[in-house]
C-alpha cells in the first residue's frame, strides 16, 4: 500500500487531470483512490454542478476510463471501504472510545483495558483520509473490528458483518449512478 504522502502526491496529479475533463461549470466534488485488484489502480472522480452529479473513472496516468467492469470493480470497492468505515465499532468509534474511558473509570469491570486497546487498534487501522480502497484494507478493518466485538463480549454473529451484508445494497446503488451518470460511455 502507498504511504500517505505518495497518495495524495498521486491524488494531486489525479485531480488536476479531473479538473481538465470537467465540464463547463462543474467542480471536482471528491476523488477516492481504488485498487479493487493488485495493480488496477484507479480514481473514482465525483463531478458537481447545481445539484447534479457526474462520475468517472480515472487510470494511473489520468486518462478517462470505459471499461464497465472496471468501473463497477473501483465504485464497488470504494463503497465497501466507506460502508465499513461507517460500520465499524459501531459507526461512532470516538464516541464509543469515551464510553470505554468513562466505564474504566466509574465501573473498572475486567477486560476494559483490551475493549479500549482494541477500539484505539481499530481506529488506527482506519486511519485518516487518504485511504486506498482495496481489499486488504477491508480485511484489516474487519478483523480490527472482530477484535473490538470480543473484547466488548459478543463472541456470537458479528454486528460489523451483518451490517456490511445489510449495507451491499448501498453498493449496488452506488454503482447505478455511477452507471447512469458517467462522463463518458461504457463498454
Amino acid at each position: 500500500m502507498l504511504g500517505s504522502m505518495a497518495l495524495r502526491d498521486d491524488l494531486d496529479r489525479v485531480a488536476q487531470a479531473a479538473h481538465a475533463l470537467a465540464e463547463r461549470g462543474e467542480e471536482l466534488a471528491g476523488i477516492v483512490p481504488a485498487e479493487p485488484r493488485e495493480g488496477e489502480r484507479t480514481y473514482l472522480c465525483a463531478f458537481a454542478s447545481g445539484g447534479k452529479r457526474t462520475w468517472l473513472l480515472l487510470d494511473g496516468a489520468g486518462a478517462p476510463v470505459t471499461d464497465r467492469e472496471t468501473v463497477r470493480r473501483a465504485a464497488s470497492m470504494a463503497a465497501m471501504c466507506e460502508l465499513a468505515e461507517e460500520s465499524a465499532g459501531g459507526g461512532e468509534l470516538d464516541e464509543l472510545r469515551d464510553r470505554l474511558v468513562t466505564i474504566r473509570l466509574t465501573e473498572r469491570p475486567e477486560g476494559i483495558e483490551e475493549a479500549e486497546e482494541a477500539a484505539l487498534a481499530l481506529q488506527q487501522v482506519i486511519g485518516a483520509p487518504p485511504r486506498l480502497a482495496e481489499p486488504g484494507y477491508l480485511d484489516r478493518v474487519g478483523a480490527a473490528t472482530r477484535r473490538l466485538e470480543l473484547a466488548l463480549g459478543d463472541p456470537g454473529i458479528s454486528p460489523f458483518a451483518e451490517a456490511m451484508k445489510a449495507g451491499m445494497s448501498s453498493v449496488e446503488e452506488l454503482f447505478a449512478d455511477v452507471e447512469s451518470h458517467y462522463k463518458r460511455p461504457l463498454a
